[in-house]
C-alpha cells in the first residue's frame, strides 16, 4: 500500500448511500403521485390528513421512541399551533397581516415551540411515570382553559377561517383541495427529512442514550434534563406545524384539538406503527386516518375493534407493524421467507374465520343496542343475520369456535417453523463471522 507524504492533505471519500437515496426518492414520488392515483375529493382529503398525521406522529415519536418519554398530553402543542394559525389566517384575511398562507404552518410551528419552551422546562424535570403524569395534567389544564377563555379559543363552536386569503402566487389560491394537498406534501417531506436528520445529530444520539441509560449519561457529564428539554422543544415545533396544516385543511379549530382523546390517538397509532423504527409512525399515521375516517363509517363498533387490535399488538408484537416488517425482511435477506409463505396464508385464512365469527357476534350486539328501530335483521359481510334469532347466534359461535381451533393449530405450526428459521439464521450469522 503506497504511503502518502505527511505534508499532503488526506482526503476521505465516503460513498453515497444509494439505498437511502432510493428510499427517500420513493417517498417523495409517493407523495407526488398519490393524488393522481386517487382522484376523488374524499381521497384528496384523506391524503391531506395522512400528511398532517405523519408529521404529528413523527414529532410525538421524537419523545416516545427516541427519548423514551411517554406523553399523555402532546396534542396540546399541535392544538395551540392550530389556534394561532387560524388567528393568523383571519388577520391575513382582514388585511392586517402580510403573511403568505403557505407560511402560516411555520407560524404555528414557532408558537408550538414557544409553548414547548414554556411548559417543557417543568415537564422534563422528571422522567418515566412522573413525566407521563405531568404531561397528562398539562394537557387537561390547557383543555380546561380552552373552555374558560372563549375570546381566544372560540368556546364550544371554535374559530373558523378562510384559507383563500392574501395575494395569489402563480394562480395558487389553496381553495381546491389538490393545491392544499401539495402544500401539505411539501411540509410532510421536509419535516420528515428534518426529523430523520435530527436522529443522526449528536443531540439525537444522546437522546437515545438518555432513553437507554440516563445514569451513565449523567456519569459522563451530560445533563439529562437538558437533553430531554431540547428534544421536547424540537418536537413542539413540528407538532405546531402539524396543527397549522390542520387549521388550513379544516378551516376551523375547536377545543377538541387539545383534549386527551387527540393525545391518546397519537400515542395509540404511533405504538401500532412501531416506535422502535423511524418509519413506524408513518405507518401509524396512515392507519390512524383510515381508522378514523373509513373504519368509523363501516361499523359502529370501530372503537372496540381498535382496542382489540391494540391489545393483540401489545401482547404479540410490542414493536409494532414496523418491527414485523423488519423481522421478515431479515428472514428474506437470508432466503428463508418463501418456506414461510404457506404458514402466513394459513394464518391469514384462519384469522379471517375468527374475524367472521367474532365480528358477527359483536355487530349483532351493537345492532340490538343501537339500531333496534331498524328491526332485528342486519347484513354482515354480505350475509343476512337476525340479531334476535338463536340460529344466527349459534352459527356465529360455531364459526368462531372452529376458527379459533384452526388458528391455534396453525399458530403452533408457524411458531415451530419460525423458531427453526431463526435458529438457522443465527448459526449462519456465526458461520459468516467466523469466516471473516
Amino acid at each position: 500500500m503506497a504511503r502518502m507524504h505527511e505534508g499532503r492533505p488526506h482526503y476521505r471519500f465516503r460513498p453515497w448511500n444509494v439505498g437511502r437515496w432510493i428510499v427517500w426518492g420513493a417517498y417523495a414520488l409517493i407523495l407526488c403521485v398519490a393524488p393522481l392515483l386517487w382522484t376523488s375529493s374524499l381521497s384528496h382529503t384523506m391524503l391531506s390528513q395522512m400528511g398532517i398525521a405523519i408529521i404529528g406522529c413523527l414529532a410525538f415519536n421524537m419523545l416516545l421512541g427516541q427519548g423514551g418519554m411517554l406523553s399523555f398530553g402532546h396534542a396540546v402543542y399541535s392544538g395551540l399551533g392550530s389556534f394561532f394559525a387560524i388567528h393568523t389566517l383571519n388577520l391575513v384575511s382582514a388585511g392586517k397581516l402580510a403573511v403568505p398562507v403557505s407560511l402560516i404552518p411555520l407560524v404555528a410551528g414557532v408558537f408550538g415551540m414557544l409553548f414547548a419552551v414554556l411548559l417543557g422546562w417543568v415537564t422534563t424535570k422528571k422522567a418515566g411515570t412522573p413525566f407521563a403524569m405531568i404531561t397528562l395534567g398539562v394537557g387537561e389544564l390547557v383543555w380546561a382553559m380552552s373552555l374558560m377563555f372563549p375570546g381566544f379559543f372560540g368556546g364550544e363552536g371554535g374559530i373558523s377561517g378562510n384559507r383563500v386569503a392574501g395575494e395569489k402566487f402563480l394562480g395558487i389560491t389553496f381553495g381546491p383541495q389538490i393545491q392544499l394537498y401539495y402544500l401539505i406534501a411539501i411540509y410532510t417531506f421536509v419535516c420528515t427529512v428534518a426529523m430523520f436528520a435530527f436522529t443522526r445529530t449528536p443531540l439525537g444520539r444522546m437522546l437515545n442514550a438518555v432513553r437507554d441509560n440516563p445514569e451513565r449519561v449523567e456519569f459522563v457529564g451530560y445533563n439529562t434534563q437538558y437533553v430531554r428539554y431540547t428534544a421536547f422543544i424540537a418536537s413542539g415545533f413540528f407538532m405546531g406545524i402539524s396543527g397549522g396544516l390542520a387549521a388550513l385543511n379544516f378551516e376551523i379549530v375547536t377545543a377538541e384539538v387539545v383534549n386527551a382523546a387527540r393525545s391518546g390517538a397519537l400515542l395509540l397509532f404511533t405504538f401500532l406503527g412501531g416506535a422502535v423504527f423511524f418509519f413506524g409512525p408513518i405507518i401509524g399515521a396512515v392507519l390512524m386516518v383510515l381508522a378514523l375516517v373509513l373504519l368509523s363509517e363501516l361499523t359502529l363498533a370501530w372503537l372496540l375493534w381498535l382496542g382489540l387490535v391494540f391489545t393483540f399488538m401489545v401482547m404479540y408484537a410490542p414493536g409494532g407493524i414496523s418491527s414485523l416488517i423488519m423481522m421478515n425482511l431479515r428472514v428474506a435477506a437470508f432466503g428463508k421467507l418463501r418456506p414461510l409463505l404457506g404458514s402466513y396464508l394459513a394464518l391469514a385464512g384462519t384469522g379471517l374465520v375468527v374475524l367472521a365469527g367474532s365480528g358477527a357476534m359483536i355487530e349483532m350486539v351493537y345492532h340490538l343496542q343501537l339500531n333496534q328501530a331498524l328491526g332485528p335483521e342486519m347484513k354482515f359481510m354480505g350475509v343476512k343475520l337476525n340479531a334476535k334469532s338463536l340460529d344466527s347466534w349459534f352459527g356465529a359461535a360455531f364459526v368462531l369456535a372452529v376458527g379459533v381451533a384452526l388458528f391455534e393449530l396453525t399458530r403452533r405450526q408457524f411458531v415451530r417453523e419460525w423458531d427453526a428459521t431463526q435458529e438457522w439464521i443465527e448459526k449462519e450469522v456465526k458461520r459468516r463471522e467466523a469466516a471473516l
